[in-house]
């Protein structure tokens, strides 16, 4: 009995080793069918989406990224989205698109995809972009038309257009939705809103400053 418990308990030492061992998915799950179209009218709620019943060609299509999106906002740049909740053909699929075009001097601010990596191709234009690892080493460098550069799942990174004329790139993701955490709105423009206190210690800057920066990120009405 007693070489049978220690058998038992070692067969599952060994398994709990071998769990522990396989390295996490970087992406999505792996799909169990062909296809699974988003049925994004359901209010069914779970890791994805439903799958409607009758799927057509025009839920694998979109057009979405044809054409320069408006480059007149805050920042002097804007994202425009080709994933699961512009192609609900691309459900369970673990891929999407962005292209984020940007002004002369336009910014893509620091932010994180918590659930993919990212890997850029320049259409046109001049950027300096970078990565900062969780060591806070920053790996940045220039890219120019035709340039692919690769930003790890999770870690803050930034685009900015560095020319004097407007920029594009095409966004590539493991996930059929990155989800995107700018850090400044993040943390000024929560709702509720992060104590001010916090802020300023985190910051080492004074609650009136803190203020006037959520001020500026305050949700428009």
């Amino acid at each position: 009995m007693m070489a049978r418990t220690c058998t038992s308990l070692f067969l599952a030492a060994v398994a709990a080793a071998l769990v522990l061992a396989v390295p996490s998915l970087a992406g999505d799950p792996d799909y169990l069918q062909d296809i699974c179209v988003a049925d994004l009218s359901s209010e069914l709620k779970l890791n994805g989406f439903p799958c409607k019943a009758n799927a057509t060609a025009e839920d694998f299509f979109s057009g979405v990224l044809a054409k320069p999106g408006a480059t007149n906002t805050t920042s002097g740049s804007v994202v425009t989205g080709a994933n699961v909740e512009k192609v609900p053909g691309l459900n369970t699929l673990g891929v999407s698109l962005s292209r984020i075009d940007y002004a002369p001097g336009g910014l893509n601010p620091p932010h994180t995809h918590p659930r993919a990596t990212e890997v850029v191709f320049v259409l046109y234009g001049e950027l300096d972009v970078g990565f900062i690892t969780t060591a806070n080493k920053l790996f940045a460098k220039t890219i120019t038309q035709g340039d692919v550069f690769a930003f790890p799942r999770g870690l803050v990174h930034f685009q900015k257009n560095t020319g004097d004329k407007p920029a594009a790139v095409i966004s590539a993701f493991n996930s059929q939705l990155p989800g995107t955490q700018s850090i400044a709105m993040t943390l000024f423009g929560a709702s509720p809103e992060v104590p001010d206190d916090v802020l300023a210690k985190a910051f080492q800057i004074g609650t009136e400053e803190v203020d006037k920066i959520k001020t500026k990120f305050a949700p428009k009405s």
